[in-house]
């Protein structure tokens, strides 16, 4: 669960693991700069999605990283922006100049909008350097720059995205060759002064993040967050439960209303606005924000927050005002289960969609071929959400574009749509 932001700010421990029974990698201390690694990605300008190396070095993976880096504490939007520019450099003195040419791209190139995706890597390409071909160094710096960028728990929430990828690659009948690799690609240069946006995604994750120095703001608009599964036990033991803060926050809200708000609640359209699609962001018929008391409004923005409140506390704040400011607007609607348990039906499927904001959320019907014993790896357990700003996608750097071929929007043959949710351009597809 991201870390959240009201009048009372209310900080959220990370909740550090070593998760799929991993190592933590002691990569030269931990120490970030240096000279340019020897190693060199096969990555162009923009990246094939079929490559299938694992790692530079061997058995390290994605998921090994990302519990690899160190702490980093911002509480301002300056900080943030401060520390993550730090990070940015640190991690392209670990590159070769071919590969600092292969991550790096203009501020304003359309790629931007067309590198990220919840569809496989082998569908829609992403643009950088992937992650997995890099040394270990290389990786653990590459996630010191999500770590500097985002909230504990919104970098606890990413941390166990990744692990619950590996943990498919290592337990499931996936033959998805992608599975687990991930790209970091930068548009603009890196500076306390001017915007830049840092791309982090593969299959089950794709955050745009930009920063921009002179507007002292930070946006994460548009990101995709998904998880499969959502709930699974790792080899010491440890039980991952990648959206337990979003399941507990959307039934908090749930919860909270009248047996009338949920009949008008549950008989609203769920849309989607799915990577790629270019999107009218129409909100159908649902419960508005000015439906709601004071408390249900605080627990809607909790909801949000998920998405949108990533970074520290300060840019939370500011996110939140605005989404509050036309939440009366604002537009939920809500379809599948109605209790909090994952052992029975088919999971949930919500939008909220409103002036200052899109989110949604859908259970995926099946498992895409990646089935485990005894784990869910379909519905409750296989989940893609979309957070967008219709004011503010890509903080308006540049036209949004549909993806390279048509990858976005609507579900590939074999993946129905969630009950409730349109099956026309605007599905968020189930692979």
């Amino acid at each position: 669960m991201t870390q959240k932001s009201d009048s009372t700010t209310r900080p959220r421990p990370r909740r550090r693991r070593l998760l799929l029974g991993t190592t933590v990698l002691l990569v030269g201390g931990f120490l970030l700069t240096g000279c340019a690694s020897g190693a060199v990605s096969s990555a162009g300008s923009t990246v094939s999605g079929t490559t299938t190396s694992s790692s530079a070095t061997g058995d390290v993976t994605v998921a090994d990283a990302a519990t690899a880096v160190a702490d980093s504490d911002a509480s301002t939007t300056a900080e943030t922006i401060t520390n993550t520019t730090e990070a940015v450099q640190a991690f392209l003195a670990t590159l070769s100049d071919e590969q600092r040419e292969a991550v790096t791209f203009d501020y304003d190139d359309e790629t931007k909008t067309t590198s990220w995706s919840n569809f496989p890597i082998t569908l829609v390409d992403r643009a950088g350097l992937n992650v997995a071909d890099l040394t270990e160094e290389q990786q653990v710096a590459a996630l010191q720059v999500m770590e500097a960028l985002l909230s504990d728990g919104a970098y606890e929430t990413v941390s166990n995205i990744i692990a619950s990828d590996q943990y498919l690659v290592e337990n499931s009948s996936t033959t998805e060759s992608t599975l687990g690799q991930y790209y970091i690609a930068l548009f603009g240069d890196a500076s306390d002064t001017s915007a830049y946006t840092v791309q982090f995604g593969g299959h089950h994750l794709g955050i745009n993040a930009t920063l921009d120095g002179a507007a002292d703001a930070i946006t994460f608009a548009p990101t995709h967050l998904g998880a499969q599964p959502a709930d699974w036990t790792s080899e010491d033991g440890t039980e991952v439960q990648v959206f337990d803060g979003i399941y507990s926050d959307a039934f908090a809200f749930f919860d909270s209303l009248t047996a009338e708000q949920q009949a008008i609640l549950t008989s609203g359209d769920v849309t989607m606005c799915a990577p790629g699609d270019t999107c009218e962001f129409t909100s159908g018929a649902g419960l508005t924000g000015a439906d709601l008391t004071d408390e249900q409004r605080e627990l809607l923005l909790d909801l949000i927050a998920n998405w949108s409140e990533m970074a520290d506390e300060e840019t939370a704040a500011s996110t939140r005002a605005e989404i509050e400011a036309t939440l009366d607007e604002t537009v939920i609607a809500w379809s599948g289960e109605t209790t909090y348990d994952m052992t029975e039906g088919d999971g949930i499927n919500f939008s909220i969609s409103g002036p200052n904001v899109y989110v949604g959320f859908q259970a995926q019907q099946g498992s895409a071929g990646a089935d485990i014993d005894g784990v869910s790896t379909s519905g409750w357990g296989h989940v893609h959400t979309i957070y967008r700003d219709p004011t503010d996608d890509y903080a308006n750097s540049v036209e949004q574009q549909e993806a390279t071929g048509g990858m976005g929007g609507g579900a590939p043959e074999g993946d129905a749509p969630a009950d409730g949710a349109p099956s026309d351009g605007g599905t968020l597809p189930g692979s």
